[in-house]
């Protein structure tokens, strides 16, 4: 049963709701008619208060943000973070720090080149709907505006809260994938939704910032089939620079086309197909914040492939000589089959994004060292003849049985045949950081110094630490740049 104190929250948040819906139905130009989806949400981030973020959201909100920190400095030095940092820091002299350095460019900007050096290494969190995304994707939108706006931790917080809750309610309604669209349209409305919290839109402004955002930014998902490119770890990051950016036109006064979701063009008909949110349900209005239903990687992989490195790991232990393997399956589920196991490319992977993203590859290499890190891409692992002839021996099939245990669960079977007839055969079904195996603060910090041990000492690690997860007791954010700086 809920608390006094949470019912109190959540009619209070649905009261605010209320009276900023009937704000939009005044200024619009039909006000009798019912407020379209876009509206909606505006009223919902408008209405909602750091008050209604329980200690547990919170808790969570600070792990996240901590686990795509370390994602993102662990990247620093890659070459498309670091080309996309030069593009963004050729504008110098704006509000919004590129983390790493002591230099700031445009909120837009910050938030692209924040979210490629974050989304790099495929390391940061996932959430797993109808439609499978990284909403922490949407953190650098939120970063970026709250240092320009001089808001307060906490206030940097709930706007992660809000841009994490619509990006996963829209996962949960929608799937893009199959309809030939990729998961980064549903980060454009989440991160202009955030960032305009953060700078105060009114309803209407909100409204507006969505219809900005997702009218002309719509993510093709040959992004993600095929030969896979640069901008597979750049288009989420895309996103939230066309949210932000959409955010700050609606602040000046620019409008959208409406009503984006439901209009006769809109994206009901042209790329996802009709569906509904019941916004009474989401967080802060009596229902659990999505945040507190992401998962955690424990490897920098594809998420749909993450279990099957373990299942691998355990087939190669038990067998010992892998030369005598005569051939291998991996059973796993469609969203996986269709992203990570279907195309050719898939087992001749020739760049790190095409590696990470390839079933086979990471099967194999999972096989031959027992574990997958950042150092599993590198051109000579991906090339690796080792590799190379064990990939030759797999073969990928979806399991409906599999697939059913989804979105609880992201299983995958590895079974390998022996020259003497023998099989060996392992499944797991989730790993630490899925949905009912939370991950504790110890396991986040583990993960985090990891990512940051080749570029901060153990003091340096220690204070980032310490600073963010006192978070929400942080009036203004300037020392946290400071304490992001790489020294090179």
């Amino acid at each position: 049963m809920r608390s006094p104190i949470n019912r109190r929250f959540a009619l209070g948040a649905i009261a605010g709701t209320t009276a900023v819906l009937a704000q939009i139905a005044r200024s619009s130009a039909a006000p009798d008619a019912a407020p379209d989806l876009a509206q909606q949400l505006a009223a919902y981030v408008a209405g909602a208060d750091a008050s209604t973020l329980d200690a547990a959201t919170i808790e969570t909100a600070k792990a996240h943000f901590i686990d795509a920190i370390g994602c993102g400095i662990a990247a620093f030095g890659e070459m498309p973070v670091r080309a996309c940092r030069e593009v963004a820091l050729a504008l110098p002299g704006g509000p919004s720090t590129v983390i790493g350095t002591d230099r700031r460019t445009s909120p837009d900007l910050a938030a692209f080149a924040n979210g490629v050096a974050l989304r790099y290494y495929d390391f940061n969190d996932v959430y797993v709907g109808r439609e499978p995304g990284h909403p922490s994707d949407n953190v650098t939108a939120c970063l970026a505006i709250a240092e320009a706006e001089a808001r307060s931790g906490r206030d940097l917080l709930l706007s992660i809260v809000l841009a994490y809750e619509i990006a996963c309610r829209l996962m949960d309604a929608a799937e893009l994938t199959r309809r030939g669209w990729d998961h980064p349209i549903y980060s454009l409305p989440a991160s202009a939704l955030a960032a305009g919290k953060l700078m105060g839109l009114a309803p209407g402004q909100l409204a507006q910032a969505i219809n900005l955002a997702i009218s002309g930014h719509l993510a093709l998902n040959q992004t993600r089939v095929q030969v896979l490119s640069d901008w597979k770890g750049i288009a989420d990051a895309n996103a939230t620079r066309n949210g932000v950016f959409a955010a700050l036109l609606a602040r000046r006064g620019v409008t959208g086309p409406s009503p984006i979701f439901e209009g006769n063009a809109g994206l009901f008909k042209q790329v996802s197909g009709p569906f509904e949110l019941i916004i009474d349900q989401f967080g802060g209005r009596g229902g659990r914040f999505r945040i507190n239903d992401c998962g955690v990687k424990l490897y920098p992989a594809q998420g749909g492939t993450l279990t099957a490195i373990p299942a691998a790991a355990k087939v190669a232990a038990d067998i010992g000589d892998l030369s005598r393997i005569k051939a291998i399956e991996v059973a796993t589920v469609n969203f996986t089959y269709l992203s990570a196991g279907k195309d050719p490319e898939k087992w001749t992977p020739e760049t790190k994004e095409t590696a990470d993203h390839s079933l086979p590859y990471i099967v194999a290499r999972a096989m031959l060292d027992g574990d997958i890190t950042n150092d599993s891409y590198a051109l000579a692992a991906i090339r690796d003849p080792a590799v190379r002839s064990l990939m030759a021996k797999i073969t990928v099939r979806p399991d409906d049985a599999l697939t059913a245990l989804t979105p609880k669960a992201l299983p995958n079977r590895v079974t390998a045949t022996l020259t003497d007839g023998r099989t060996v055969s392992h499944q797991v079904d989730a790993l630490p950081g899925f949905i009912g195996m939370p991950m504790q603060r110890s396991d986040f910090e583990q993960k985090f110094k990891r990512n940051v041990a080749k570029v901060w000492s153990d003091a340096r690690q220690r204070q980032v630490l310490d600073y963010l997860w006192n978070l929400e007791r942080q009036d203004k954010l300037d020392d946290l740049f400071e304490l992001l700086v790489i020294n090179r």
